[in-house]
C-alpha cells in the first residue's frame, strides 16, 4: 500500500487523458480526484465556453491560478488542469512547490483522434479546428516539457494502464509516494 504525500496535478493538451486517466489513479491510490476546470466551472456558474465568451481568457486565467492555489493548499489529491494552465510561470512554479506535475504526452494524431467530435473545446472553434491543435501543441510543447514527470500515451493502452504507468513514475518520488 502506498500514501500519496503530494498533490499529484495532471499537465497537457486536451485529450491527453488528463480527467480520464487523473480519474482511474485517484481510484489506484484511494484519494480524491478533482479537475480545476470543473471547480472554476462550479464557482463561476457558467461553462468554460461562457467565462471566454463573457469574460475573455486573461479572466479565466486569472481564477484558474487561484483554483490551483487553493487545492494545492489542501490535502494531497489527484488534480487535472486545464490544457493551458501549465503555461502560466506561476502556476508551474505553484505546481513545483507544493506538488508534482505529470505530463501526459500524446502526439497530435492521438490529440485529434479524442477531440475532434467535441464541441466543449472553446479554443478549438475555429475554420480550421485541426490546424489550430497544432499550432496550440506546437506553442505549448516547450511548457508540458518542464513537468516533474513524462507519461507517454499511445492509443493502444487502457485508462488504466495509463494510471498504472502513472504510479510507476510516482515511484521514482519518494516525496510523493510513501510507502505504508
Amino acid at each position: 500500500m502506498v500514501a500519496l504525500k503530494k498533490t499529484v496535478v495532471m499537465v497537457g493538451m486536451m485529450g491527453a487523458g488528463k480527467t480520464a486517466v487523473g480519474t482511474a489513479l485517484s481510484r489506484l491510490l484511494g484519494v480524491p480526484f478533482v479537475d480545476s476546470d470543473e471547480e472554476i466551472v462550479r464557482a463561476a456558474d457558467r461553462s468554460i465556453a461562457e467565462i471566454f465568451a463573457r469574460d475573455g481568457e486573461a479572466f479565466f486565467r486569472a481564477r484558474e491560478t487561484e483554483v490551483i492555489a487553493r487545492l494545492l493548499r489542501g490535502a494531497p489529491c489527484i488534480l487535472s488542469t486545464g490544457g493551458g494552465a501549465f503555461l502560466a510561470e506561476a502556476n508551474r512554479d505553484l505546481i513545483h512547490d507544493a506538488g508534482v506535475s505529470v505530463w501526459l504526452r500524446a502526439d497530435l494524431e492521438l490529440l485529434w483522434q479524442r477531440v475532434r467530435h467535441k464541441s466543449t473545446r472553446p479554443l478549438l472553434r475555429t475554420a480550421n479546428p485541426r490546424e489550430t491543435l497544432r499550432g496550440l501543441y506546437d506553442a505549448r510543447l516547450p511548457f508540458y516539457q518542464m513537468a516533474d514527470l513524462t507519461v507517454d500515451s499511445s492509443a493502444e493502452l487502457s485508462v488504466e494502464d495509463m494510471a498504472a504507468r502513472v504510479v510507476e513514475a510516482l515511484r521514482s518520488r519518494a516525496d510523493v509516494l510513501e510507502r505504508v
